[in-house]
């Protein structure tokens, strides 16, 4: 967390939703824990980073062989508040987020993956519960080519969603569940809101 102020000072607001953020109930699958958060973007500012990871053996022939955690993926969750509000949020508080997974060659492809997952963050806010507006976001493929003595190195497609929305109270926590719930969703694990289909994650070797 950081503050341009000291503890005492710390806005009852913002302290109202970092115990909502302390509450939320997320998959357990899904690995969170606070980073630094930017200290220019907002006076009072939280960050989570998450990570979705899945243990697979080295290979075939190495079963007793210790495990490994293959990233599945990553994101992060930074909490804004300025309590003298923002024309642009629209209020004093600000979500914005982050979330990248590696998709299979197939689906990396597919030209409508983008709006799809714009989509979904929209269904996992509402199914929810959570209270927002102005939401935004940009959605990215991200292609990786390797030559020379890398060129054994299969190509690979990323797709990454930046999104930011103004949460309608202090409630977090919903919030927070829900972004938790679509960073699984990107790494393909089940089960998902309904109506909803797993993005089928890299394969594993």
């Amino acid at each position: 967390m950081t503050s341009n102020g000291p503890v005492q000072a710390v806005p009852p607001a913002f302290l109202e939703a970092l115990a909502a953020v302390r509450r939320a109930s997320c998959r357990r699958e899904i690995r969170l824990q606070e980073i630094p958060a930017p200290a220019r973007l907002a006076p009072y500012a939280l960050a989570l980073s998450a990570d979705v990871h899945e243990r697979v053996a080295r290979s075939k022939a190495e079963t007793a062989a210790p495990v490994h955690a293959e990233e599945l993926a990553t994101g992060r969750f930074v909490l804004l508040h300025d309590p003298a509000g923002s024309a642009l949020w629209d209020g004093t508080f600000r979500i914005v987020t982050y979330i990248r997974a590696r998709m299979e060659s197939e689906m990396g492809n597919d030209t409508m993956l983008g709006s799809v997952a714009w989509t979904w963050l929209l269904d996992s806010l509402n199914e929810s519960g959570a209270d927002y507006r102005q939401a935004g976001g940009t959605t990215t493929r991200v292609l990786s080519e390797s030559y020379g003595t890398l060129a054994d190195r299969p190509e690979t497609i990323d797709i990454e969603l930046r999104a930011s929305w103004t949460p309608g109270d202090h409630d977090i926590s919903t919030h927070l569940e829900a972004w938790a719930d679509m960073v699984c969703t990107f790494a393909g694990l089940p089960p998902l809101p309904s109506g909803v289909t797993a993005l089928p994650h890299r394969r594993l070797s």
